[in-house]
């Protein structure tokens, strides 16, 4: 699969939110780096974040993992707090329309939000 990096001269975003490179609606990987060290890896589909995604912080450790689908996030999608506890675990449908599910934990593994939609929220 094609990559290119956020920063080339030639990656822009265009009036409609969608990636371009070189004028054009970008499909592949885009990597972000920080003083060397990937700190984003997101896959694009004419310029719309479609595929895996993930983040990680600084030292390296996961910050931000699942999948997109049409710039929308899609199924299951996580984040983790610095110290690698998860924070944050979001169900969408999988076109990523529709949250299913939010769970949220504090930095020593706490629940402190959650929500589950029923059949009747529908």
């Amino acid at each position: 699969m094609r990559r290119i990096d956020i920063d080339d001269d030639e990656v822009d975003i265009g009036f409609d939110h969608r990636l371009l490179y070189a004028g054009q609606p970008y499909t592949g990987e885009v990597v972000e780096r920080l003083a060397g060290r990937p700190v984003s890896l997101v896959t694009y589909t004419d310029g719309l974040k479609d595929g895996p995604y993930r983040e990680w912080y600084r030292d390296g450790r996961l910050r931000a993992e699942g999948m997109m689908h049409m710039g929308f996030m899609s199924g299951e999608f996580k984040r983790w707090h610095p110290n690698g506890v998860l924070a944050k675990r979001m169900v969408n449908s999988e076109d990523g329309k529709a949250p299913a599910a939010e769970h949220e934990w504090d930095e020593e593994g706490r629940p402190t939000r959650s929500w589950e939609r029923t059949s009747r929220d529908q």
